[in-house]
């Protein structure tokens, strides 16, 4: 049986995608290999393997797709600014839903009172 080490996410992402994508197909025969084993009922020598593998392959997938998008990951330590983001700050999302529950509320208010106006 092959044996593969584990890798951590700053070693996926320094690899190109090249070997990212060779690794990958490596890390799921293995993968196949050893489920097809328990399901033979085999006894695995390390079960919790499965899961690493399962896990690892998500990241490898993870930083494809995040490379494909052209997002950059911020560096451990590193903040990140709200100047260049299209979300705005926190607190004008605050006052922006504060607005529109009293515009909610003033349209349920008029509609009320034109029921009452209609009623009489």
């Amino acid at each position: 049986m092959i044996k593969l080490a584990i890798f951590r996410i700053q070693e996926i992402r320094k690899m190109s995608k090249e070997e990212r994508n060779k690794k990958l197909s490596e890390l799921r025969a293995e993968l196949s290999k050893m489920k097809a084993m328990q399901a033979m009922g085999g006894s695995l020598e390390n079960p919790s393997r499965i899961r690493l593998l399962r896990k690892t392959i998500a990241q490898f997938l993870t930083v494809n797709r995040e490379e494909e998008l052209g997002l950059i990951r911020a560096k451990p330590g590193e903040e990140t600014s709200t100047k260049g983001s299209k979300e705005p700050p926190k607190e004008t999302q605050k006052e922006v839903s504060k607005s529109l529950k009293t515009q909610e509320n003033n349209i349920y208010e008029k509609e009320e009172s034109e029921e009452k106006v209609n009623e009489s």
